[in-house]
């Protein structure tokens, strides 16, 4: 018989070696770029979990032995010996799973649905299977971010309802992850303290124990779940926040006539500074969409997080405003016979005279960060758009991605000089990017939105957000 871990008699010692031991089985519900991680540090402590996704390509490939997940150090390996010693399977069969799991991690995302409102729909079709196997004693753990009070007002609910089970007979925890693209497994296994919190104070024990064996670092207990939910929320809110005053700052570079980059650099020196660094916009699956967590679920008014959101969302055009003023400003004969205009004539208000009407322009990166193959909310894509709603030939080049879906033609990065676009814009500063021949490249607007180009004594007319044209 399958020992319990809510509410259970055994001292916590015996709990952390029945845990150790695999006594407590584990099913992993999303098999991601988070959850595969996931999966694989619960793996090797307990020698027994499942994996659950809805992707039977990826089941296959866990079960071979593979990672369907790139760029994660170490999780090659790590899944092909687990698969092989039996500690790792996985499967489509949710329900079947959750009959066998004694601890359920849920690990699938929560995105916004068109009107920007939070979309629990994926965690609830994962609540439905686990309700289905779940028994006393189980334990179910949220490292999905959610909105705050999400747990308390729909899961757990739906949980009870769904099982039969009253409240207080299984335990349900938040215990959001808090990891990165690129460094996953390091992340899950403790590069920062995990933060848990229980529905109840059983609940809140039970995740405590285990993630005090999951993980190397300090296991953060906080009163309850809807605080863990806000304590995920709130790390993202301040990113965003913090970033829109960094993007704010940057546009009074022309103004002001300095380097805003440098005095941030140096106002952050004092200890009590940390501003964040500017950009052409904020993108992935996890800053965009957290403000919307609580602008679009809770009925408080967070005026805040709205201008953040808005001026963040706007970093795109306000590249393209640079491409267009750079354009503009070309002297005659600059650019081997490229029409300009006299730098300021022709403004319409605050927005440059617009000379990207058949201009061809390159934008490189489509990813939202460098090295990581992801495309939401990418300040990348937002670019090539607006390029071609305001009339531009745009060429793409990403070494993770191609420009399929996009009013952009793909171009391999190295192909660029040949290409000889009348501009080009950085914004994923990829390593592959550094290898470009800039000085084979004919003259061109560059505009810079991470700070990564250095064409100093070149025939190009950069701008760099935050330092401005040079």
């Amino acid at each position: 018989m399958t020992p319990s871990l809510y509410d259970s008699a055994a001292p916590p010692a015996e709990q952390r070696e029945q845990f150790r031991a695999g006594e407590f089985p584990v099913a992993v519900y999303g098999l991601g770029k988070m959850g595969l991680p996931l999966a694989a540090v619960y793996a090797e402590h307990t020698g027994a979990v499942t994996g659950v996704d809805i992707d039977e390509a990826v089941v296959e490939a866990v079960n071979a032995g593979e990672s369907h997940v790139q760029g994660e150090p170490g999780l090659d390996s790590l899944v092909a010996s687990l698969a092989d010693e039996g500690a790792l399977t996985a499967t489509t069969d949710a329900a079947s799973a959750a009959r066998d799991a004694t601890i359920h991690v849920v690990v699938v995302p929560t995105l916004i649905d068109e009107e920007k409102r939070p979309d629990l729909s994926a965690v609830e079709a994962v609540v439905r299977e686990v309700a289905d196997g779940l028994l006393p004693g189980d334990l179910v753990v949220f490292e999905s971010t959610l909105p705050p009070r999400a747990t308390r007002d729909v899961l757990h609910p739906m949980l009870v309802a769904e099982s039969d089970l009253a409240p207080g007979t299984f335990g349900v925890a938040v215990c959001p992850e808090r990891t990165s693209s690129g460094r996953a497994l390091a992340d899950v296994r403790g590069t920062h303290p995990k933060v848990v919190g229980g529905a109840d104070d059983e609940s809140g024990r039970a995740a405590e124990l285990v993630y005090g064996e999951l993980v190397d670092n300090e296991v953060v207990q906080v009163a309850d779940a809807t605080t863990a939910e806000a304590v995920k929320v709130f790390e993202g809110l301040y990113r965003d926040v913090n970033i829109a005053l960094a993007n704010d700052l940057a546009r009074l570079t022309d103004e002001l006539d300095i380097d805003v980059r440098g005095a941030i650099d140096a106002a952050n020196t004092q200890p009590y500074c940390e501003i964040h660094t500017p950009g052409p916009g904020v993108g992935g699956h996890c800053i965009p969409y957290y403000p919307y967590f609580v602008l679009n679920w809770l009925d408080g008014d967070v005026p805040t997080l709205s201008t953040a959101r808005g001026v963040n969302d706007s970093m795109p055009s306000f590249v393209v405003d640079r491409v267009a003023e750079g354009l503009a400003a070309w002297p005659d004969g600059a650019t081997d016979g490229r029409t300009a205009l006299a730098d300021g004539s022709e403004r319409e208000g605050d927005r440059p005279a617009d000379r990207l009407t058949d201009a061809t322009v390159a934008v490189l990166g489509l990813t939202y960060r460098a090295g990581v193959r992801e495309i939401r909310a990418s300040p990348g894509i937002d670019i090539c758009e607006e390029l071609a709603d305001r009339g531009a030939r745009v060429l793409a080049a990403d070494p993770l991605v191609d420009a399929d879906g996009l009013a952009a033609t793909d171009i391999d990065a190295a192909d660029l000089p040949g290409h000889a676009p009348d501009a080009v814009v950085l914004a994923t500063a990829h390593e592959a990017f550094d290898a470009i021949d800039w000085d084979a490249t004919p003259p061109a607007v560059v505009v810079d939105g991470r700070d990564a180009l250095d064409l100093s004594g070149s025939n190009h007319r950069q701008y760099t957000v935050g330092r401005g044209w040079r």
